[in-house]
């Protein structure tokens, strides 16, 4: 008997000194190590504390001192399941709260002021004296209500603890695997001793718990050693999916939606997890009320959606998911550029468009016009040109100032504007001048709708702080000929001289030109 005892005190002995060593080793090495080595410092220790005081315990000649090192033992018991909980959290990459790490404690410091007072209430052991059969230094106990609580407290730790594990077994890399095995054997192996000793499959007496602690205690030091356990760790997947700030859809090969990410989710609130597993165009029915404005194809593309329903613009990019040299699926992204389409609407205003009358300006004319000049001769269609310049414009200036005469520019503009349709291309050209495109438009039908324009003017005196101005305009019309070589500037240059011959003549007047 005195035999046996001492080899279960050596094999206590080594799984302390091994967990001791353990934490001496990555304290020593610290600077090697993340952050978490001080969490697996701390719990290697508690693990020692078990092992030496279950060791010493069965060295014990009377109950008092059984007691004392059950307490030691109840150290390392109690606290070490939910520090391998918050251990291998943090491994996987969830966020540790010092709330989250005291709760997780609140039960094991329960426990521990249980065990210290147990001969006064008796809720942790009913019975606790050494085996009427056996004799010292083994126990025979009776539990009671609070070690059934710790008991269901500790299991649980560590059957979550192993699942979390074994669910990110997929998603790690091959490299990072030695390091989830050595985890996994951390918590399995303690686990399923300690459901095999509470189920009383195994020798009476004592506890075999702290014996196959030398087993996890060796897989830490070989994943130390052999794929730097705590130096490089993985960052799950799913953790970096749910990172990224573009929405991410996933679809399987048939585009049935089986996954999307947290930022997917703040794009859409309508979308659901319920909707896993449904054909994308029908969850996509039930999101949007617009028409899926893309196609789902395997060729990578990239294209631009405006969305009513949220407001927003979207840069949408599609892949193939590959695998085995065939598509398993398709990937949509989706990257909320509204506030980068905003900017580059407001710079191509600013770049294009009259400051002051917020019609096209001079730049703009020209990188329009030039493509209407090009399309007219190439199709043999009509093209006419028509300046117009505000009469006497000097004179409002120094009659009524130039905040008057701003408004002046601005009303001409208006009413130009109201005059004209759609396929008008109409800028002011500088000063008091504007110009005004017609592509398929003869000079004759430009010159009806000048007269209407000079009109519409003429009788639509501005009115503005008390004071009402009239004003006319001068016109000068030109249209391109395909029979003679010309170019857009060309063509301008006869309207220019049709409408000085206007000035001329008495002003408020429409005069044609054709280029020569």
């Amino acid at each position: 008997m005195h035999s046996q005892i001492t080899t279960i005190v050596t094999i206590f002995i080594t799984a302390g000194v091994l967990n001791l060593y353990l934490s001496l080793h990555v304290l020593i090495k610290r600077h090697h190590y993340t952050k978490i080595i001080y969490l697996f410092m701390v719990y290697t220790a508690l693990i020692a504390v078990y092992c030496f005081a279950a060791g010493f315990g069965l060295l014990a000649t009377s109950l008092e001192e059984v007691k004392i090192w059950t307490f030691f033992q109840y150290i390392g018991i109690a606290t070490t399941p939910p520090l391998g909980l918050l251990l291998i959290a943090q491994y996987l990459g969830f966020h540790i709260t010092k709330k989250t790490f005291l709760v997780m404690l609140a039960i094991p410091m329960i426990t521990l002021v249980m065990v210290a007072t147990n001969d006064l209430h008796h809720f942790h052991y009913k019975i606790f004296e050494f085996d009427a059969v056996l004799g010292k230094p083994y126990i025979y106990q009776e539990i009671g209500l609070w070690y059934s609580i710790h008991g269901a407290f500790t299991f649980g730790s560590m059957l979550v603890a192993f699942f979390l594990l074994l669910f990110h077994w997929k998603e790690t890399d091959k490299i990072y695997r030695p390091q989830l095995i050595a985890l996994m054997g951390s918590q399995f192996i303690p686990m399923t001793m300690a459901l095999i000793y509470s189920l009383g499959l195994t020798p009476r007496g004592f506890d075999p718990v702290p014996a196959v602690l030398v087993i996890s205690s060796a897989l830490f030091l070989w994943a130390i050693r052999s794929s730097s356990l705590f130096r490089n760790m993985p960052v799950a997947k799913d953790r970096i999916f749910n990172s990224i700030n573009d929405g991410v859809i996933v679809l399987d090969s048939q585009h049935r939606l089986i996954e999307f990410n947290q930022a997917c989710s703040q794009m859409f609130p309508k979308l659901k997890r319920s909707m896993l597993g449904m054909r994308y165009q029908d969850a996509w029915d039930l999101l949007m009320e617009t028409p899926m404005p893309y196609t789902l194809t395997a060729t990578a593309t990239s294209q631009e959606v405006w969305l009513a329903e949220t407001g927003r613009t979207y840069q949408v990019r599609l892949s193939a998911l590959q695998q085995s040299n065939h598509q398993d699926g398709l990937v949509l992204i989706f990257n909320d550029i509204t506030e980068l389409k905003d900017l580059q609407l407001k710079l191509e205003r600013l770049a294009y468009y009259d400051e002051l009358t917020q019609i096209y300006n001079r730049r703009a004319f020209f990188d329009q016009c030039m493509h209407l000049y090009i399309e007219a001769k190439e199709q043999n269609s009509h093209l006419t040109v028509m300046l117009m310049d505000i009469d006497y414009f000097k004179k409002v200036n120094d009659t009524y100032g130039h905040a008057v005469g701003d408004l002046v520019l601005t009303h001409v503009a208006q009413v130009c504007k109201s005059q004209l349709t759609d396929k008008a291309l109409f800028a002011r050209y500088g000063g008091e001048e504007f110009v005004l495109a017609l592509p398929n438009t003869s000079i004759v039908e430009a010159e009806t709708l000048a007269n209407q324009i000079c009109q519409a003017v003429a009788g639509t005196p501005l009115v503005a702080d008390g004071l009402v101005v009239a004003t006319t305009i001068s016109v000068g019309l030109a249209e391109i000929t395909i029979e003679e070589e010309g170019t857009l500037y060309q063509l301008l240059n006869a309207a220019d001289k049709a409408l000085y011959n206007a000035k001329r003549n008495g002003r408020n007047c429409v005069y044609r030109a054709i280029l020569k």
